[in-house]
C-alpha cells in the first residue's frame, strides 16, 4: 500500500506528465534499447518508429498517476495491455529493468523539478503498478498453458495452406508441428507470430487477428500486403506474402486479447463495422455466430476501396444461407462497374451516419468496430450522434491503443 504522502506526490506530477509525457517515454525507450538491445526481440519496432508505443505508454503513465489512489478504475486498460504482454512473452524479470529506465527518463526530462522526493515516490508507485501487471499476467500465462492444447511462450507451427483473399490480403493456415490439438479461443482474439526476417538483426513480432472460428485443426490469419515495402509495418506482412510458403515454419504464442464477441446473450442484435483489413477479427466472430447462434440478428457493414481489395466477399455472402436474420452491405470509395451491380453494394463513398441510419437498429444493439484510426473516429462519432451509448460500442486497435 502506498502512503498518502506518496499518493499526493504522484498526483502533483500530473501537470508535468501532461506536458512532458511523450518526451519522457521517447527517451525511456531510446535508453532502454541502447542498454538492453535484446529487448528489441520482444517489442514491435514498427510501433516504435511510428511513435505509437511511446504515446500509448505516456497515456498509461498519466492515467496511473491520476488514479494512483484508485488503480482499480484503470483495470480494464491494465488487462488489455497485460494481454499484449502475455502474447509477447513479457516476463516478471523485465519489470525492474523497465522501472529503472523509466525513472531515469523522468529525472532527465524533468531536470531539477524531479526532486529526490518525487523520484522516490515514483519508484514506490512503479513497484505497486508493476506488481499489478505481474499478478494479472501470471494468471494469463497459467490459463494459456494449462488449457487443453495450450502452451507457454512460443511454439512452432507449419504453414499448412495459404489462400489469396483479395488483391492485397492473403490467408495463412497454421498447424502445430507437434500435432497437438489446438486450444479453444474466443472470437476476436489474436496470436503473435515471430519471424526471422533476412537482413533484420532482431526477431520480428507481429500480432494478427484469428480470422476463423475456434475448433478447427488450424489457425487462420489474414494478412494485408503493405504497398510501401520499406515501411516498418511492411516488414512482417510483406515477408509473409513474398517468402513464407506452404511447409515453412513460424513461431506463435497462444491466442490472446479482450476484444471478443459476447456470446452470453444470443438474442442480442450485433452490428459489425469494419474498414479494410479490420474485417479479420469479425470473420472469426461471424463464423462463430453462424455455428452457435444462427438466429441471432447480425448486420455486417464493410468499407473498402473496391471489391478487388475486399477480402472474404464470397464467405460473407455464404452466411445468407445460414443466418436467419442477416444484413450485409459494402461501401466502396472507388467502386468498379462490377461492384455497382453487386446486390450487397450499399454506398459509393464512406460509411457515415446517414448510411448507418438506413438500417433499423434495436435499442440494445451492440456495435463492434475495427479498422484504421480515421475509420474508428468516424464510426464512433456517427454512432454517438445516433444516440448509441458508449457501453454499446466496442472497438479494436491494430497496435497500441491511442486516444480517439
Amino acid at each position: 500500500m502506498l502512503s498518502q504522502q506518496t499518493i499526493n506526490i504522484i498526483k502533483s506530477t500530473v501537470p508535468a506528465l501532461e506536458v512532458k509525457g511523450n518526451e519522457i517515454t521517447t527517451l525511456f525507450y531510446k535508453t532502454l534499447f541502447e542498454n538492453y538491445p535484446e529487448l528489441l526481440n520482444i517489442f514491435n519496432q514498427a510501433n516504435q518508429k511510428k511513435g505509437r508505443q511511446q504515446t500509448a505508454l505516456a497515456n498509461t503513465v498519466l492515467a496511473a498517476a491520476k488514479h494512483i489512489d484508485q488503480l482499480e478504475t484503470i483495470l480494464p486498460v491494465v488487462k488489455q495491455i497485460a494481454q499484449k504482454h502475455r502474447s509477447l512473452a513479457v516476463k516478471p524479470e523485465h519489470y525492474p529493468i523497465v522501472g529503472e529506465y523509466l525513472l531515469k527518463a523522468i529525472k532527465e526530462v524533468l531536470g531539477d523539478a524531479a526532486t529526490e522526493e518525487i523520484l522516490t515516490a515514483w519508484g514506490d508507485a512503479y513497484g505497486v503498478i508493476a506488481g499489478v501487471f505481474i499478478d494479472i499476467e501470471k494468471d494469463m500465462y497459467e490459463e494459456a498453458s494449462s488449457q487443453k492444447g495450450g502452451w507457454l511462450d512460443f511454439k512452432e507451427f507449419v504453414i499448412a495452406d495459404r489462400r489469396k483473399e483479395s488483391n492485397v490480403i492473403t490467408s495463412f493456415y497454421l498447424k502445430p508441428i507437434d500435432g497437438v490439438v489446438l486450444p479453444d479461443f474466443k472470437p476476436g482474439q489474436y496470436i503473435t507470430i515471430r519471424l526471422r526476417v533476412p537482413g533484420e538483426e532482431y526477431l520480428v513480432n507481429r500480432q494478427y487477428s484469428l480470422s476463423a472460428a475456434s475448433g478447427k485443426d488450424s489457425f487462420r490469419i489474414s494478412v494485408k500486403r503493405e504497398t510501401a515495402p520499406n515501411t516498418p509495418e511492411g516488414k512482417a506482412s510483406n515477408f509473409l506474402h513474398e517468402y513464407v510458403n506452404i511447409g515453412d515454419t513460424v513461431e506463435l504464442t497462444a491466442p490472446a486479447g479482450d476484444f471478443v464477441l459476447d456470446l452470453g446473450q444470443p438474442a442480442k442484435p450485433i452490428v459489425f463495422l469494419s474498414g479494410g483489413v479490420g474485417i479479420t477479427p469479425f470473420m472469426s466472430m461471424i463464423q462463430t455466430v453462424a455455428e452457435q447462434q444462427p438466429s441471432r440478428p447480425v448486420t455486417f457493414i464493410h468499407a473498402s476501396q473496391n471489391g478487388s481489395a475486399q477480402a472474404f466477399k464470397n464467405e460473407l455472402n455464404s452466411y445468407n444461407e445460414v443466418l436467419t436474420n442477416y444484413r450485409l452491405a459494402f461501401a466502396y470509395s472507388n467502386p468498379t462497374d462490377e461492384d455497382l451491380t453487386d446486390r450487397h453494394f450499399g454506398k459509393h463513398g464512406y460509411v457515415d451516419a446517414d448510411f448507418l441510419g438506413q438500417f433499423e437498429h434495436e435499442m440494445n444493439t451492440d456495435y463492434y468496430l475495427c479498422g484504421p484510426v480515421a475509420f474508428l473516429r468516424s464510426m464512433i462519432a456517427a454512432l454517438t450522434n445516433m444516440g448509441v451509448s458508449q457501453e454499446q460500442i466496442h472497438y479494436e486497435f491494430f497496435g497500441p491503443a491511442i486516444q480517439l
